[in-house]
């Protein structure tokens, strides 16, 4: 056997065992099957993982955009008109949320953490200054006290509004954008707390929340299942609530939004629990986008989360008291801040009742400046693009006993709106592509070595093929050659004519006949010798 055939042979053996354990191994998923549970497992050791680190001190800068709608006719609203406004901002503050008093509990299956939140204000990033800037908003003490009053006799609440009117105070204020977010003084209050000492004279929509946190948290590990991992187990000792009317409503599901579990599918329905809405929410999968160029599935609230309890029965429990229920995208959350009647949206009343929209000018909701949406890495789980967007709101109406509120046609008024974003940085992008490479590279090893068969296949035909071609070529030429010396051979005989008369030296045999015609006779041209 040459070595050309060994070497065919050899090439088949090897094609055929790689596509055998290529196929097998592919049938199988074997590979798949080990990263899957090495992403599970991943959970495991999360305090040793880059994963835990980046739960303890998020790396992509957060910003919390601020806009408010500043109140251009307030006079005209009082006299039953409808209310106009403006957009003003964004007044931008960097965010920074590191989790503090990691404790580890029953035997690392679940954790301990506090996740105090502080505010950087970010000039380059905001529309001007906000401790210049002066915007005129809804009084929301002064409401708070009617609101509070409203179950009072009504005799009493016209003195107390003569006394508010006596101090000068109305239903709108102008603050600078700096005092309504971080707080200030409130004479109001001021007055108040003169009669009850519990009661804060400063107000602020962010008053007290620079620097301290939402909560005590405990959150699953995933160590006994990687489908638990960050879920809220408690949150300050609670495993449900209690403000709500209904145990599937006060029920605290999901995570806290800044981590998810691995191998995430597109089918599933992520719970968020928003602690500043007082409930948990879900979200839902939208497309498929690209951060980076890392691969994401985008994941937002569906219609169906504020959705009024006659189309949606499910949010009858957040109606309280039951049965007393707003329309299509709003929330009421009065039930667990105490004081005025706050409801919740999403700006510009995207995905609400036509109703709040039109109730006031310069309100102009669209999705891409208004929606809340999650882009999620689907085999780490990562969040690597979020935008949290949330609108503040106040109910304005008639109150009897407060005459300044007579005219008034009841109003869910827009406050301001946050936009919460934060988007993975270069460093940790690149880190998040390598790995996605490998991962990538090692679930697939499988098809790579079918692929390597079936080139090894194709190279086997082709050297076969040829090798075939070039034996019929080596025939050929061996009976080339043989037809060759053939003809040479006869080339080498003489033919020669032998004269019907004999030599004159020879005699003619009595007994020979005598015939007409030439004989021939092959002689060889060299005589040989015996």
């Amino acid at each position: 056997m040459t070595r050309r055939s060994c070497a065919i042979y050899a090439t088949g053996i090897v094609c055929a065992h790689l596509l055998i354990v290529g196929i097998a191994l592919v049938v199988a998923q074997v590979f798949q099957t080990m990263i899957n549970s090495r992403l599970k497992q991943e959970i495991t050791l999360t305090e040793k993982s880059q994963m835990f680190e980046s739960w303890k001190n998020p790396p992509p800068p957060v910003y919390m955009e601020y806009y408010f709608f500043n109140v251009t006719n307030p006079e005209e609203f009082l006299a039953g008109g409808k209310a106009s406004v403006k957009q003003i901002g964004p007044y931008t503050y960097r965010e920074y949320r590191p989790r503090e008093n990691v404790t580890f509990l029953e035997n690392g299956t679940k954790v301990y953490a506090l996740n105090p939140k502080s505010f950087v204000f970010v000039p380059e990033k905001s529309a001007g200054d906000p401790e210049v800037d002066i915007v005129r908003t809804v009084n929301i003490p002064f409401v708070a006290v009617m609101n509070e009053l409203n179950s009072y006799s009504f005799y009493v609440r016209p003195m107390v509004s003569m006394y508010i009117s006596s101090l000068g105070i109305e239903i709108f204020m102008t603050r600078t954008v700096h005092e309504i977010l971080w707080g200030f003084k409130d004479p109001l209050l001021s007055k108040i707390r003169k009669l009850k000492p519990d009661v804060d004279e400063y107000f602020g929509l962010m008053w007290k929340k620079n620097g301290t946190h939402e909560g005590e948290f405990v959150f699953h590990t995933g160590e006994q299942n990687y489908l638990d991992y960050g879920k809220i187990d408690t949150w300050n000792g609670l495993r449900k609530m209690s403000w709500w009317s209904s145990n599937q409503s006060n029920m605290i599901n999901g995570t806290d939004g800044a981590v998810f579990h691995p191998l995430i599918d597109r089918n599933e329905l992520l719970y968020i629990f928003a602690a500043d809405l007082c409930r948990s929410i879900h979200l839902a999968y939208v497309e498929d986008v690209e951060v980076k160029g890392i691969q994401a599935y985008r994941f937002a609230p569906p219609n169906d989360v504020l959705m009024n309890p006659k189309e949606n029965p499910t949010n009858a429990g957040f109606c309280v008291p039951a049965g007393e229920c707003l329309g299509t995208g709003v929330l009421k959350v009065s039930v667990c801040r105490e004081g005025a009647p706050i409801v919740v949206s999403f700006p510009h009343f995207y995905q609400a009742d036509p109703a709040y929209i039109n109730a006031v000018d310069g309100l102009n909701p669209n999705k891409e400046e208004h929606e809340t949406y999650l882009d999620l890495q689907p085999t780490t789980g990562v969040p690597i693009r979020a935008c949290k967007r949330a609108q503040l709101n106040i109910i304005l109406k008639r109150v009897p006993g407060f005459p300044k509120t007579k005219f008034i046609n009841e109003t869910i008024f827009p406050i301001m709106f946050v936009n919460e974003t934060a988007t993975i940085d270069d460093n940790s992008a690149s880190q998040m592509r390598t790995l996605l490479l490998i991962v990538t590279l090692v679930s697939n090893f499988p098809l790579l070595i079918v692929g390597l068969g079936i080139i090894l296949l194709l190279v086997l035909v082709v050297v076969f093929c040829r090798n075939r071609q070039k034996k019929n070529e080596v025939k050929r030429i061996d009976f080339t050659e043989a037809f060759h010396s053939f003809t040479t051979a006869k080339d080498d005989t003489a033919y020669t004519q032998v004269s019907d008369k004999l030599d004159d030296s020879s005699e003619k045999p009595a007994n020979q006949p005598m015939k007409n015609g030439s004989y021939i006779a092959m002689s060889p041209v060299e005589a040989q010798k015996c």
